[in-house]
């Protein structure tokens, strides 16, 4: 890589220094070689559902001072929110994500527009699971004590087990509706093959429902045939 460039790590609380670590060797990795300046690094411990970033603030009136570019390992470090990312986009300031350094703007809108889906989708799982826990009464142990605080609802287990089966189903109904679009696009350029898909969303790096790298004929098959009784 050519030029200059400012690092830009967002971490949270829980796994800072591993996830900063980790982030930090995306972006050496990426950066190997070429006549560039990294003239900049700045983190962030703030979860990404919070839009006030002062590091981040501080790392773009960098990048303008100097005329250099924001790095980033991945785009979701940025936020998983779309706006935010498109007001990014608008901005005087160019990013580069390392996991997907070719991408161009209208890859970038559908990656941030999936991640705030995931992120919606990650908020419905959690609160589903927690009415699944209700149903069978669950117990509540305290992170602190150890200790058996509550149970959660009183023991039910063919609810439960209907809730856990329909937070399931609903799940799997969202992700199909998520990789569509991008099925579709891939379609339109002429692969139209299930292994042809699978190899196609497996080398753009898609992560499958069970968030493997590598997609499956069958995987591919699945989504279509959820979509396509919609």
């Amino acid at each position: 890589m050519d030029g200059r460039f400012v690092a830009y790590y967002r971490v949270s609380t829980e796994k800072q220094d591993v996830d900063c670590a980790a982030q930090r060797l995306a972006v050496e990795t990426w950066l190997n070689g070429g006549h560039h300046e990294l003239i900049g690094e700045f983190t962030e411990v703030e979860t990404g559902k919070n839009n006030g970033r002062p590091r981040l603030d501080e790392a773009l009136a960098l990048c303008r001072k100097r005329k250099a570019t924001l790095v980033i390992a991945k785009l979701d470090r940025l936020s998983r929110n779309l706006a935010f990312i498109a007001n990014l986009m608008e901005s005087r300031v160019k990013f580069v994500a390392c996991d997907m350094p070719h991408a161009k703007d209208f890859e970038l809108h559908i990656r941030a527009s999936l991640a705030q889906e995931e992120a919606r989708m990650i908020s419905d799982r959690t609160k589903a699971a927690l009415q699944a826990k209700k149903a069978m009464g669950t117990p509540w142990v305290s992170k602190k004590s150890g200790r058996l605080v509550e149970r959660l609802g009183a023991p039910n287990p063919s609810v439960g087990a209907a809730v856990s089966l329909a937070a399931r189903k609903n799940a799997a109904d969202e992700f199909a509706g998520k990789m569509l679009p991008i099925i579709d696009a891939i379609r339109a350029r002429g692969i139209t093959t299930l292994a042809g898909i699978a190899d196609e969303l497996t080398r753009q790096k898609w992560p499958t429902a069970r968030d493997a790298e590598s997609w499956s004929m069958m995987a591919v098959s699945n989504i279509l045939k959820r979509t396509r009784s919609k």
